[in-house]
């Protein structure tokens, strides 16, 4: 981690789509995909995958707060999944795929649960937001095959089929905060 950075770490279904969306985000320097919010320590993605461990796919993302504050991050995060579907995210189900900001400090904490107020107050979704707000306890880097996964795997069917739209999403929405580098 740079002197001028922080960490956010956020689970919102799919990390390859999280990590696809966040590597083209001006300010972050790093993304990595990963585990978070379980029982099991060192657990592997074959594992995760069986919902019994209760990790959440998460990507850790390191960025200058001078550039992307956490909170432009969560309003992407919030953007670009669905946060009221508990434990799933299209047709990704378990508990593995929950809405979830794990918090790295206070004031994280104290700026997730003010957006997530804000969103369910006055968001486009018809539904509650049910994204889960936890500190972090650990943090577990996925295996490295999963790292740039959708630069590496764009024309794969489930990149193409669902990642693909979420990165589309994001380039429309959040132009803005592209990165002129990616």
């Amino acid at each position: 981690m740079t002197s001028n950075s922080e960490t956010a770490t956020l689970g919102g279904g799919c990390f390859w789509c999280l990590e696809a969306v966040f590597e083209m985000v001006d300010g972050v320097h790093a993304v990595k995909s990963g585990y978070a919010g379980g029982h099991v320590p060192n657990p592997t993605y074959d594992h995760v995958c069986t919902g019994e461990t209760g990790h959440a796919e998460v990507v850790q993302i390191e960025f200058d707060p001078a550039v992307t504050s956490y909170a432009e991050l969560l309003e992407i995060f919030f953007g670009i999944h669905d946060p009221t579907t508990p434990n799933r995210q299209g047709a990704d189900v378990g508990t593995q795929y929950r809405s979830v900001v794990f918090t790295h400090s206070d004031e994280q904490s104290r700026v997730a649960r003010e957006l997530r107020s804000t969103l369910d107050a006055d968001g486009p979704w018809d539904d509650p937001i049910v994204t889960q707000i936890e500190s972090l306890d650990d943090f577990y880097p996925a295996e490295d095959y999963h790292d740039a996964y959708f630069r590496r795997n764009g024309s794969q069917p489930y990149c193409a089929a669902v990642i693909a739209p979420k990165v589309a999403k994001f380039r429309q929405r959040f132009a803005h905060k592209l990165s002129v580098a990616r």
